[in-house]
């Protein structure tokens, strides 16, 4: 059982089924123009017309396949998906006055959606369009001044409609609508870590059987939790693999080491810098360094399946904003290409397991708390596969990477001291190719500049710059400038996502 998220183009989307997973309902996204069968296979007990930029009038507007709207399920439309909704029911939709974006105050509101709110209503608007007349059967429930007809509903049919956007947080209340949703469709809040868990071994155990698996390791939560679980999924099948690539953190083999073999995985550990630096040298481009990294993982995968092997899977931990980043979804624009997503080479000797594509970060850090990986991994930040490659602008060198390892062990080391660490969704240090002057000691300098990026995010989809104390920042900064010596600059990026990646490259 589930609730169907039918994506007609809107940016929101993906948090609309994040929304109703933290509400324990299992809920799926499907392209809006899905088949019936196709929905039906996934046993809606509720469907979900999301936002999107298009008009209800225009010549290829999106619409949901023949027989959606006359399934006996509860339906909510969304912005475009509300207008969707009265259009096809009667209803008139016209080009609105003034266009209404960003915060918007309800002037009245009530209804089954708004069961259990009380007080002021603070809406996200983003829309040019807007219902007029009214279908017939459909009440309005929710207006503001500049939209008269902001929530409609009909109890009848069990069809509501909101012109706003109640899953992103600048619709503070917005939560309890899709709870008052959740409670029409009748739907079991049985999404849980201990479900997830239940049914990923199942699946895993289902496409593997007999099969040997292989797996990377970054040593991050993703490839550690997946360790784990196909530990417990297969048993033996199981040989985790380290690729020491040479773009890793200071120190970060040895800590891998450490952390997971006492964990009983069964960890083989390969230094193949030298392969990847070689196939990295006088590469600039950041998509040809995901590439060239992605094809290299690969490669130094198949030389060890041929040791241990042979293996027919191969593991990989990657998430759902990983396969929507690179326009995994309907329509989407491919944003940057992620080494275990776009970087895969044509003749891939193996299948592969990817429990994890589905799944938000924090959904893997709950199933990662439930297996019993120690906290120090579990609420540890993002670190790319790519790793420094691309925190390297430009071409890679041996003493870039030296420098950069310095400079990000000093910052995350201090966010540590400074107990700012677990404030912070991910941050990072980029060396850029800025050289520029300065003075040390009475002397000239003419050093590189270094970007410190630090940001605060729920889900990775959208991030806000860390608001770090200024003290903090001057002490790190010092601390750089006087134990790197390559570096005579530090800046701070405060640029939130969007319009920004949270990665430079």
């Amino acid at each position: 059982m589930s609730i169907v998220i039918l994506d007609f183009g809107s940016q929101f989307t993906r948090l609309i089924a994040r929304r109703f997973r933290e509400l324990g309902v299992y809920s799926v996204i499907l392209p809006g123009s899905a088949p019936l069968e196709r929905i039906l296979q996934e046993k809606p007990q509720g469907v979900v017309l999301s936002g999107g930029p298009s008009s209800v009038y225009d010549e290829n507007a999106p619409k949901p396949a023949a027989g959606v709207l006359d399934l006996e399920v509860p339906i909510l439309g969304i912005c475009y998906g509300m207008q969707y909704l009265a259009h096809t029911a009667g209803g008139e939709v016209k080009r609105a006055g003034k266009r209404e974006y960003g915060k918007a105050e309800l002037s009245k509101y009530s209804g089954t959606l708004f069961n259990g709110v009380q007080g002021e209503f603070i809406a996200w608007m983003s829309h040019s369009d807007s219902v007029i007349t009214l279908p017939q059967g459909y009440d309005v429930v929710a207006e503001t001044i500049d939209t008269p007809v902001t929530a409609i509903e009909n109890n009848e049919t069990r069809r509501y409609g909101v012109q706003f956007h109640p899953e992103v947080v600048h619709t503070p209340k917005g939560t309890q609508l899709l709870l008052n949703f959740l409670e029409v469709c009748g739907v079991a809040r049985d999404w849980t870590a201990e479900h997830i868990v239940e049914e990923l071994i199942a699946d895993v155990q289902e496409k593997v059987g007999s099969g040997k698996v292989l797996l990377g390791i970054s040593g991050g939560v993703d490839s550690s939790t997946l360790a784990l679980l196909l530990a417990r999924a297969v048993g033996e099948q199981l040989t985790a693999v380290f690729i020491d690539h040479g773009l890793l953190r200071l120190g970060e083999r040895e800590q891998v080491e450490q952390a997971l073999r006492p964990l009983g995985v069964n960890l083989v550990v390969v230094d193949a810098s030298e392969e990847f630096l070689g196939a990295l040298d006088g590469v600039s481009d950041p998509e040809q360094k995901r590439k060239i990294i992605g094809r290299e993982f690969i490669r130094a995968f198949e030389r060890e399946a041929r040791k241990y092997g042979p293996f027919e899977f191969l593991a990989q931990g990657t998430l759902y904003p990983d396969v929507i980043e690179s326009a995994g979804g309907e329509g989407a624009a491919n944003i940057k290409s992620h080494h275990n997503v776009g970087g895969l080479p044509e003749d891939l000797a193996f299948k592969l397991v990817e429990p994890f594509r589905t799944l938000f970060k924090d959904e893997v850090r709950e199933i990662a708390r439930l297996l019993g990986l120690p906290d120090h991994i579990r609420l540890r930040h993002p670190f790319p596969g790519p790793g420094l490659a691309i925190r390297i602008l430009g071409a890679i060198t041996r003493e870039k990477i030296d420098i950069l390892q310095r400079v990000d062990d000093i910052f995350i080391s201090g966010l540590r001291e400074y107990d700012l660490y677990n404030q912070t969704a991910q941050a990072l240090a980029v060396l850029t190719p800025i050289q520029s002057v300065g003075v040390m000691g009475d002397e000239r300098t003419y050093s590189y500049t270094v970007a410190l990026r630090a940001v605060t995010s729920a889900d990775f989809m959208t991030a806000e710059w860390a608001h770090l104390p200024y003290d903090f920042l001057s002490t790190i900064s010092s601390r750089i400038v006087n134990h790197v010596h390559e570096i005579n600059r530090v800046v701070y990026d405060i640029t939130s996502k969007p319009p920004a990646t949270i990665e430079w490259e």
